[in-house]
């Protein structure tokens, strides 16, 4: 029987202390779930008091009228305490001041009355004469208690009397040794103290005493109850007051400044359509005040805006129509030079060599004169809103190999190597084939003409989301400002350079329009004696926005120097990291073969 009853302890101990090990380990678990309760709750009210911040900050840069009231409070609330402060200190000081005058003169009377009474006792009657005089000059203060009497003794073994339940001791020692050192007869002295009753209750008063005898001083207690009631009740007058006051210069403040702010946002609001293209946006005048005058000046210069404005549309839509009216009118008379010249050109083996040269240079400008043609109408279909694409899923990379092969001839008379960087795997978008591939060729001849017979490196990437192709010279490079100016219309980077390819200086404004129809990029780098870049950036999806490129705008080398940052001719967007898997091919005259 005594083992089962061991065993049965033993396990009721090893539960104990399990419990305990468990109890004690949830202590530091609850400890943690409540310091992590209070951090969170401390996070949480970290971030809402710098949203409120922020959003007052906010409201307070952009509302004129907050910024107005807001300093007209501050200001009024100011001032009225400083006034309020003042006015408190006269209204006490005066108080004050009648109520010690009242009190020295009845202090003085019951100090003449008590005199008398002595003088006409005897000595032996005195301490019966103190009792009569306290209760008499008691009496005179009337039923409303506007002093209390105390006659204390000077010297020692003496008694003192107090009338009603006052203590002696709300008569202050400093008050009492001015008395007794007093060498004056009759002078008076006071000082403000605190008047204690039997009941342990405390209240303001006046203390007012003199020498009685050579044994006794009569003292007056004033209670400053009513006073101090006056007091209180002035200065919540003077604050319900004052806060009436700020509240009503706040609102004053409010109507005025709407009556001004409100003409105001009016004005900003229709600047505003104006200035998004609502040339009918006008304000309303009202009387005949410097808001209704700025409201009429505006009104006459939206006016005056708009007339210019339609009478530039319908200058630019004149010389549109003459462009393409020219354009297309001149087109049968080249048509006929065109047909002569060729005869000629294929005749000029039989021409002496005085005349073979003429009948080249003619063939070659009426080339040049075809082409020009072609971009002024090009441009003007662009300049009316007519030019439209044919969207078909292409490769960039075939896009890429066509445009170079049309420059081949080029870039072989030149003796320029085309460097391709085409990536491995299919880079398929949707885009108008025939316009991309004149942007392309548009690019590659101009960095073969620009490239001072260097190699020019024609990169092309995708990415998710886009496609980009990038065209890179070594030649003399872009002035600064120079990248936003190459494509203006008939612009030349150096107007005494000879064109060696016939070009007609409506290239790269034709391709910027390409590129644009697209809602595709095209940006330019450059730098003097660095050569340039020229990106065009196209969405995979047709009508899709473009956000970022595959390929930086500056070239790899120079993004690492940091030596400049780059330009662009349009919104920018944020480059990311380029590293595709490259096929790179290079060209040196023939490009009959698909690398």
């Amino acid at each position: 029987m005594t083992a089962p009853v061991s065993a049965t302890a033993a396990d009721t101990a090893d539960t104990k202390t399990a419990h305990s090990h468990e109890g004690e380990s949830a202590v530091p678990s609850r400890l943690h779930r409540l310091g992590y309760a209070l951090r969170q709750g401390y996070l949480t009210a970290q971030r809402l008091a710098r949203g409120l911040v922020r959003g007052v900050h906010s409201r307070w840069r952009r509302s004129l009228q907050l910024r107005v009231v807001t300093t007209t409070l501050v200001i009024s609330a100011f001032v009225t305490a400083v006034l309020g402060f003042f006015l408190m200190q006269q209204v006490q000081a005066g108080l004050l001041d009648a109520k010690q005058n009242a009190a020295l003169n009845d202090h003085h009377a019951g100090l003449t009355y008590a005199l008398n009474v002595m003088q006409d006792s005897d000595q032996s009657e005195r301490e019966g004469q103190l009792d009569d005089i306290a209760k008499a000059l008691g009496d005179r203060s009337g039923q409303t208690g506007l002093y209390e009497v105390a006659i204390l003794p000077m010297v020692g073994g003496l008694n003192g009397r107090v009338t009603n339940d006052v203590e002696k001791t709300s008569v202050p020692e400093q008050l009492r040794e001015q008395v007794q050192n007093s060498t004056e007869p009759e002078a008076q002295y006071q000082r403000y103290t605190e008047i204690v009753r039997d009941d342990g209750s405390r209240e303001p008063g006046l203390a007012v005493g003199a020498q009685l005898s050579s044994a006794y001083e009569l003292y007056y207690l004033f209670p400053l109850d009513h006073e101090q009631d006056m007091l209180d009740l002035v200065q919540r007058t003077l604050v319900l007051v004052a806060s009436a006051l700020i509240l009503l210069l706040a609102a004053i403040a409010y109507v005025v400044t709407r009556q001004v702010v409100i003409p105001v946002r009016q004005a900003a609001s229709s600047a505003e359509k104006l200035s998004s293209g609502d040339l009918s946006e006008r304000m309303r005048v009202r009387g005949e005040d410097d808001l209704a005058r700025l409201a009429m000046s505006f009104n006459d210069m939206a006016g005056n805006l708009q007339e210019k404005i339609r009478e530039l549309e319908e200058l630019s839509q004149v010389q549109r129509q003459f462009v393409s009216d020219v354009s297309h009118e001149l087109r049968t008379p080249l048509a006929t030079m065109r047909m002569a010249g060729d005869l000629l050109y294929e005749e000029r083996e039989d021409f002496d060599p005085t005349m073979r040269r003429p009948v080249e240079l003619l063939q070659s400008q009426l080339e040049r004169f075809e082409e020009l043609l072609g971009d002024l109408l090009e441009i003007s279909r662009h300049d009316a809103g007519a030019a439209t694409l044919t969207i078909e899923r292409l490769d960039i990379r075939d896009a890429v190999m066509k445009a170079v092969g049309d420059a081949e001839q080029i870039a072989e008379r030149r003796g320029i190597k085309v460097v391709l960087r085409l990536p491995a795997e299919p880079c398929v978008a949707e885009f108008d084939g025939r316009r991309i591939n004149r942007i392309l060729r548009n690019l590659i001849v101009n960095a073969i003409e620009h490239s001072e017979g260097k190699d020019v490196v024609v990169t092309a990437a995708g990415d998710r989301d886009a496609v980009a192709v990038a065209v890179r010279d070594f030649g003399v490079g872009l002035k600064e400002g120079e990248e936003h100016l190459c494509f203006d219309r008939f612009w030349r980077a150096d107007p005494a350079r000879t064109r060696t390819t016939g070009g007609t200086g409506l290239g790269l404004p034709i391709a910027k329009e390409d590129a644009r129809l697209h809602g595709g990029w095209l940006q330019a780098w450059g730098m003097p004696g660095k050569g340039s870049q020229f990106r065009l950036s196209l969405p995979r999806k047709s009508g899709a926005e473009l956000r970022g490129s595959p390929l930086p705008l500056a070239p790899l080398e120079m993004t690492i120097t940091r030596t400049r940052s780059p330009h662009q001719v349009s919104p920018s967007s944020v480059e990311p990291a380029y590293a595709p898997q490259e096929v790179e091919t290079t060209w040196s005259g023939s490009l009959g073969e698909t690398p």
